[in-house]
């Protein structure tokens, strides 16, 4: 390609006759020509560049949280490239309905062909996990073997190295316990909290036991759940309790204060922090619908046969949608959200301090 004097040429900035030369199909080079195997190639070089890109935006992110004090300035931008990753993993889902124009017959024409290889095999892909915070000991074995057994050494070296510091999910946790808010002055959240959860409990079995619409059978089931609600509540209060219910990933300090930044969300402070926290459950929920996605229409290719890398195939990929989540405290912080009308009002300091100073009265 000759370079315009002027300036770059297109093709040479995207380098394309490096990149649309890089599709080499196995049954080509076999003399036998199976017809899907570029659609098949093509998608998954689409994922590696798109897992590309969402390494390059998280570690920009991470970069942010791994400083001794976290630029405030900074949070927008961190929920500006969230965002984008969450935009990302949304098209990628996308790619799977162009990959299902494939049938299962098209498939076979050239499946035999791939083995040994697999999806396991994605280090950017295992990267992307690791990175936003998904554990050893939390990831479904790979047919009672480690999840990483199926990388080449290279490969395994440079995953174990990108895990030695702490995941976005580590320093989200750090972030959120240094939250000043929380306890501001006299002012505990926890306490208000509990003395609002207390009022809104007793309020219900108040009613439930004064309403005539409820027979004594009825009447025990509403009080027996309201009795289970109050020890739901309580792991979000004791540190024991959280402590002992275990499944927790975050402290319960930093617990608290995600409650807090989504009960107070409204306040100038709060939001950005808000979005931030709802983005990294939109990466988490999007990333299991990628895998639910993913699971079905391998089942759909392939029935009950194994996986090419020598998985279980279908059911494999159905087990790491529901085990490999990441953000389940932000979810399970819905269980502890009281409605707005129960809410006790924030002290007018704690109030005056998350606002913005031109919102205030210079007079006050």
């Amino acid at each position: 390609m000759n370079t315009s004097p002027t300036g770059i040429y297109y093709g040479d900035y995207l380098r394309l006759d490096r990149l649309l030369s890089a599709q080499a199909p196995e049954s080509d080079r076999l003399g036998r020509p199976a017809h899907d195997e570029m659609l098949f190639i093509v998608v998954h070089q689409a994922y590696e560049l798109w897992f590309k890109q969402i390494l390059y935006e998280m570690e920009s992110v991470r970069e942010v949280f791994a400083r001794p004090v976290v630029d405030d300035r900074q949070i927008g931008s961190v929920v500006h490239t969230l965002h984008r990753i969450a935009a990302i993993l949304k098209l990628v889902i996308g790619h799977l309905d162009v990959l299902e124009t494939m049938t299962p017959l098209d498939f076979l024409d050239f499946r035999d062909l791939l083995y040994p290889s697999s999806g396991f095999q994605s280090l950017q892909f295992r990267l992307i996990e690791q990175g936003l915070g998904l554990r050893r000991d939390d990831r479904l074995d790979f047919d009672k073997k480690p999840f990483d057994v199926r990388l080449d050494e290279t490969d395994r070296k440079r995953l174990r190295k990108a895990g030695a510091g702490p995941s976005l999910s580590d320093q989200i946790d750090q972030w959120l316990a240094r939250t000043p808010f929380v306890e501001l002055g006299g002012y505990r959240f926890q306490e208000e909290y509990r003395r609002a959860v207390d009022e809104m409990l007793e309020r219900d079995a108040a009613i439930v036991g004064e309403s005539p619409a409820l027979d004594e059978s009825g009447r025990k089931v509403q009080l027996d759940g309201l009795a289970a609600a109050q020890k739901r509540f309580a792991a979000i209060f004791d540190e024991k309790r959280h402590a002992r219910q275990g499944g927790w990933r975050f402290t319960l300090k930093s617990l608290q204060a995600a409650l807090f930044i989504n009960l107070y969300r409204d306040e100038p402070a709060l939001q950005l922090p808000f979005r931030m926290l709802s983005l990294l459950m939109d990466i988490d929920e999007t990333l299991t619908a990628w895998r639910y996605r993913h699971a079905l229409m391998v089942q759909r290719m392939i029935g009950m046969k194994l996986g090419t890398g020598g998985s279980s195939g279908h059911d494999y990929l159905r087990q790491t949608a529901d085990r490999h989540r990441i953000f389940g405290d932000l979810f399970a912080l819905s269980t502890f959200l009281i409605p707005r009308s129960a809410l006790p009002p924030l002290p007018e300091a704690v109030r005056r301090a998350m606002t913005y100073r031109y919102a205030e009265d210079p007079e006050a």
